[in-house]
This record gives C-alpha cells, sequence and structure tokens, in this order.
C-alpha cells in the first residue's frame, strides 16, 4: 500500500515525540508499504515565530510571514528525516516548493492549484520514504505561500490525492471521530466509519479534529481519510464515501457549536431586493451567515433573524448600522448567548420521525427552540448557551448513540 500519514503540532511537540513518530513511520514501512510523511511545525513553534515579527512589526507583511511561518514546518520535516535515517532508512524532507504543492497567490490563506508528484513519484519509486513539510507551497511565482488554519491537513490529502494513495491518515491527539463530545457526554462512542458529507456537517457544526477544507478535498479527490491518535495504537475513524459503508446508522453525531451570535433586524422596509441588499453588503464584509428567518410584522414590514459565527459580529454590526441609518431598518438587537446543536446522520434520508423526536426532546428537557434549520442529513437547532450541554446530552440519549 502507499500511505500518507499526517503528525500535527501535538504529535511533534518535541524530539521525544519526533522520535515516536520515527519509530511508527519506521513500523509502517517494515510492514511493506510505501510511505510519505506530511508534518505540521513543533506545538508552540508558530506563535514564536508570529512574537518574533511582531516584535517589529504590529502588521507585517504577508509574503514575509509566508516566508518566517513555512519554517517550522521544514525543520520539523528535516528532524524526522534525519531520525529515519538514523535507523536505517533511506528518507528525504522534502519543502512544499520540492513536492510540487503550486498555489494561488493569497498570502497566508493560500489554496492549492496544482500539485505536481513527479519529484516524489521518483523518490516514492526509488524506495525513499519522504518527509514533506507541511502548511506550505509556493505560487506561480515562485513565492512561498502558507495555507492558513488547517494547513497541513490539506497538505496530506492533495498529496494523497496527487500520489493516488491509498490511504491517508490524520493522526491527532484525539483517537477519532465521536458521537458527540466525550467531555460533555461521557458514554460518546468512537465512529468505525463516517462518510465526508457527514464529516463535513459535524466539522463545520464545531467538531474540531478535521478541517472542513481537507474533508471537502478528500471527497473531490476520493481519498480514504483516517483519524486517529499518535499516541496509541487505536483503530482510528475512517471518513470516506457513503457507499463504502454498508449499515449507515440513523444517526451519526451530535454537534454542538458555542461560536455563534443572533441577529435581530425588527421593522424592515417590505420592498423587493431590501433582503438582498442586505445579504449581499453582509457578503462584501466577508461575513458568513448561517440560519435565517424572515416573517411579516403587523405594520407591513418585516422581521429577519440570522446568525453569523461570533467572530464575524463587529462586522455584521457595522452593515447592519447602514441600514439602520438609511431608514430601511426600524430596530436591531444582537444576542451571543446561544448556541447550535445539530442532529447528523445519513440515514436521514430514508426514514422519518428523525425531528419529531429532536424537537420532543427539546421538549422533554424544557428547552425552548429558537431557530430550525434542515438539509438532508441535518437537523441544527439554536438555543440558549446555558442549555447547550443538557441538550447534547439528551439528544445523544434519544438516539441512543452509546449502543
Amino acid at each position: 500500500m502507499l500511505i500518507v500519514q499526517k503528525f500535527g503540532g501535538t504529535s511533534v511537540g518535541d524530539l521525544q515525540r519526533i522520535q515516536n513518530v520515527a519509530n511508527r513511520v519506521s513500523k509502517t514501512r517494515k510492514e511493506g508499504h510505501d510511505v510519505v510523511v506530511v508534518v505540521s511545525a513543533m506545538s508552540g513553534e508558530t506563535n514564536k515565530l508570529v512574537a518574533y515579527a511582531e516584535h517589529f512589526s504590529k502588521n507585517p507583511s504577508r509574503a514575509e510571514m509566508d516566508m518566517l511561518l513555512s519554517s517550522g514546518e521544514r525543520v520539523t520535516a528535516s528532524l524526522l528525516a534525519i531520525a529515519l535515517q538514523e535507523m536505517g532508512h533511506d528518507a528525504v524532507a522534502m519543502t512544499g516548493r520540492k513536492a510540487g504543492i503550486v498555489t494561488d497567490d493569497s498570502h497566508t490563506k493560500a489554496r492549492i492549484e496544482d500539485i505536481n508528484p513527479a519529484t516524489m513519484l521518483e523518490s516514492i519509486e526509488a524506495g525513499k520514504i519522504i518527509v514533506v513539510a507541511g502548511f506550505q507551497g509556493v505560487n506561480i511565482a515562485g513565492d512561498v505561500t502558507t495555507l492558513g488554519r488547517g494547513g497541513s491537513d490539506l497538505s496530506a490529502v492533495a498529496i494523497a490525492g496527487a500520489i493516488k494513495a491509498d490511504l491517508c491518515e490524520i493522526y491527532t491527539d484525539v483517537s477519532g471521530i465521536f458521537t458527540t463530545d466525550p467531555r460533555i457526554e461521557p458514554k460518546a462512542k468512537k465512529l468505525e466509519k463516517i462518510s465526508y458529507d457527514e464529516m463535513l456537517e459535524l466539522a463545520s457544526m464545531g467538531a474540531k479534529v478535521l478541517q472542513n477544507r481537507s474533508v471537502e478535498m478528500a471527497k473531490k479527490l476520493n481519498v480514504n481519510l483516517v483519524t486517529r491518535t499518535s499516541f496509541s495504537d487505536e483503530e482510528g475513524t475512517l471518513i470516506t464515501k457513503e457507499e463504502n459503508i454498508m449499515e449507515a446508522p440513523l444517526v451519526s453525531g451530535i454537534a454542538l457549536d458555542r461560536n455563534q451570535a443572533r441577529i435581530s433586524l425588527m421593522g424592515v422596509k417590505d420592498r423587493p431586493g431590501i433582503a438582498s441588499e442586505i445579504f449581499n453588503k453582509l457578503a462584501d464584509a466577508e461575513v458568513n451567515v448561517d440560519m435565517i428567518i424572515q416573517n411579516k410584522a403587523h405594520d407591513g414590514t418585516t422581521n429577519i433573524d440570522f446568525t453569523v459565527a461570533t467572530g464575524d459580529l463587529f462586522d455584521a454590526k457595522a452593515v447592519v448600522d447602514t441600514f439602520v441609518d438609511e431608514g430601511e431598518i426600524k430596530a436591531d438587537s444582537y444576542n451571543e448567548d446561544i448556541c447550535k446543536v445539530s442532529v447528523v446522520g445519513v440515514g436521514m434520508k430514508s426514514h422519518t420521525g428523525v425531528a419529531a423526536k429532536a424537537f420532543t426532546t427539546m421538549a422533554e428537557n424544557n428547552i425552548n427552540i429558537n431557530m430550525i434549520s434542515t438539509s438532508e442529513i441535518k437537523i441544527s437547532m439554536v438555543i440558549n448557551e446555558k442549555y447547550a450541554e443538557l441538550a447534547v446530552r439528551g439528544l445523544h440519549d434519544a438516539y441512543e448513540l452509546d449502543k
């Protein structure tokens, strides 16, 4: 098999942990597999480099930051290659450039546009273990770029797709994907398999194990993805095509997103195009709107409620203020004491009563639902933040996810 293994910052946090990673990679190699390893910077290294830059400038050039921050992953890649060589393996470290990763020009948040895997394939053919510095690439002009949050996961998935790897293993400090956060519900169970679409929903609803971008890319490139821990030999969770899961459960997981704020617009002028203008302005301000509810008021105006990520609230307020000043909106209010709890599962497509059970569970726990949104495989409810954990435990129990 050809396997891509990615190790995050905690997995390579110090020299001993890098040695542990070398031992794991060596074991995989001795089992007869070809291995490409993608590594993050050692934990804390990126923050240290950012602090160095901020010593000289509070607003450093993005291009220079990419040059600076990409060094963290190169250090880890070189150290791991040295450790593997000392163990008798023919290992070679590669930068994003040497691995053939080409991105667009968006410094500090670049998107991968292409990968030329020729150099990697040549090294694999020669029997080498490749260690790639994750999180980075180069643009067409040859300038170093970085991929933003979750960039090393993205590097690993893109490389796996480009070299047609049989498997891409993402090693983290957690042992897989659980039916919900085990810190909230100790009865949460680890899933053996989950579909790309379910994982995307869970990731976007607050599950922090994998970033959306890497799951989206895995789905697009048809990469079988496994997330597992680097601190034990425990089996992880396979993220794959829906058709590869023989018996899809009705509900796979309960996700909780506390990073939510609700915006209420009262007395919005009821004229064609007003909603379009509001939400286009929000889009221009790069505010990501989630749920939307609109209803007509008694005085002929309209009320619109919607949710945004807490971090977007300041920008959203600025947009709303322009409409209030122009008299298009009579009043506005904001509520950050909310959260979003979601029920996710591909089994919903073919079963009835899933939503009814969710709403009944909320009622039984005296939890008022403020907003509801549904898709083929998801039911999301906005509730008061103080009921967050009660809701998660109640829903987990209602769908018998501990069984």
